[in-house]
């Protein structure tokens, strides 16, 4: 973590604390960032053990939510932080809660693997990797970026879920007509358009945790703005303290 961002305190115990929920965050973001990917192997690869790891672990992932928040609201209760400490506590609060929704859609990723393996229609599940090569990079780049509380990549990040929603968009097209060439194709494409709306989903949560960032950071809630708009707000204010 950048300490340069982080107010000098008369108690270096303060100081220990931000860190230390500062590393728990980024613990949190890399097992969620681990599941997605495990479960986008077992999609790809029809591997039902795979789902079912994913399956289980997801209260891992409940589990660190639970922490975090308790642990960010005894700072807040006890040290009253103020400017940039505040921000950042209200920040990770939000943050955790996004990672907490991405680790409950890879949950469901995985449980279409199961469900789709299972079924023995035609399943354009190929049409799915370009959304899954973009939110795995958005995710990475989410979690980086919160490492070094750094903002200078978010506007990409912004852009890459711009792209996710269109490859939605395609997909649900591409599904509709597949379900109205042949009926018997209804519920497996109903199966591979949850699959796609929870790949969106992540998109749209690893969103939102740029935008928790930039709050903490310039103190101005972005979220809403074009990718344009993010662009200037992010290029053309100091940072506040």
């Amino acid at each position: 973590m950048d300490h340069s961002k982080i107010s000098l305190h008369i108690s270096r115990l303060f100081n220990k604390e931000l860190e230390d929920v500062h590393h728990k965050v980024l613990t949190m973001g890399d097992l969620v960032g681990q599941q997605l990917k495990l479960a986008i192997k077992a999609l790809t690869l029809s591997d039902v053990e795979l789902a079912e790891q994913v399956i289980s672990q997801d209260s891992q992932i409940n589990a660190l939510e639970i922490a975090i928040n308790l642990e960010c609201n005894k700072i807040l209760a006890i040290r009253q932080p103020k400017a940039f400490d505040l921000r950042l506590l209200l920040a990770i609060i939000k943050i955790i809660h996004e990672l907490e929704r991405i680790g409950n859609n890879t949950k469901r990723i995985a449980e279409m693997a199961i469900k789709l393996l299972n079924n023995t229609h035609h399943v354009p599940k190929h049409d799915l990797d370009r959304m899954v090569g973009l939110v795995n990079t958005m995710l990475d780049q989410a979690i980086d970026a919160f490492s070094r509380m750094s903002i200078e990549d978010v506007p990409d990040i912004i852009g890459y879920d711009e792209k996710v929603d269109h490859e939605y968009e395609n997909i649900v097209k591409l599904l509709i007509t597949c379900m109205i060439d042949n009926p018997q194709n209804i519920t497996h494409s109903l199966d591979v358009l949850t699959t796609a709306r929870a790949l969106e989903r992540i998109g749209d949560h690893t969103r939102h945790i740029c935008e928790h960032l930039v709050f903490t950071i310039k103190g101005e809630n972005v979220r809403h703005l074009s990718q344009k708009k993010l662009i200037k707000k992010i290029k053309g204010q100091e940072h506040p303290r």
